[in-house]
């Protein structure tokens, strides 16, 4: 990263700040970075969990196939969903709260007697499969978020911090060679005043 700066204290002073800045934020960073990757392990299991949960229930009721085409298509839906935001390292992150079926009117006396079994089953589906979206999205929430802090920290660690010593290094020998150069001109000026009166 090239910075463009002027050699004098000011410069020196500005620089020094905005280095102060990046370094204390540094490990504000790196820690946000690491709760978020945690979470984002959490979150992705418990995801599998959910994705297992309704891949064994669906084993579970695979010899009654034949009895699901009985079922129209929108018998049982999700009517409403409440979600509250839960906010992880600085990040928020959907939570499902609760939620409320809707069934759509069924004739008790034309159907038979497993049929409230299989909406029970229908509603056990469609709540694994809402709880399983919710964590996924989630999870691509906190990876998204991720991604910039890390960025961020290899911005930081990689790039701008060494930018700005080697800015303030290079300011400081320029400063203490001027200084230099200006005692050794005025021991020059010193011994040419005491010749001068001397003579």
């Amino acid at each position: 990263m090239a910075l463009n700066f002027k050699y004098n204290k000011s410069a020196l002073y500005e620089l020094g700040e905005q280095l102060k800045v990046r370094e204390k934020a540094l490990p504000t960073l790196k820690s946000k970075e690491s709760a978020l990757r945690s979470e984002i392990k959490r979150t992705r299991q418990i995801a599998l969990d959910y994705e297992a949960k309704l891949q064994k229930r669906l084993e579970e009721v695979k010899n009654l196939a034949r009895l699901w085409v009985e079922f129209e298509d929108g018998l049982v839906s999700i009517k409403t969903a409440t979600y509250k935001d839960k906010t992880i390292a600085g990040v928020k992150i959907p939570v499902l709260e609760n939620f409320e079926f809707e069934l759509r009117e069924i004739s008790q006396y034309h159907k038979p007697d497993w049929f409230l079994d299989g909406i029970h089953i229908l509603k056990e589906f469609t709540e694994l499969s809402l709880r399983q979206k919710v964590t996924q999205e989630a999870t691509r929430i906190l990876e998204q978020a991720r991604k910039k802090t890390t960025q961020k920290v290899n911005l930081y660690e990689k790039v701008q911090i060494p930018a700005f010593e080697e800015a303030i290094r290079k300011i400081k020998r320029f400063l203490e060679d001027e200084e230099n150069l200006s005692k050794a001109a005025q021991k020059i000026l010193k011994r040419r005043n005491e010749e001068i009166v001397a003579s």
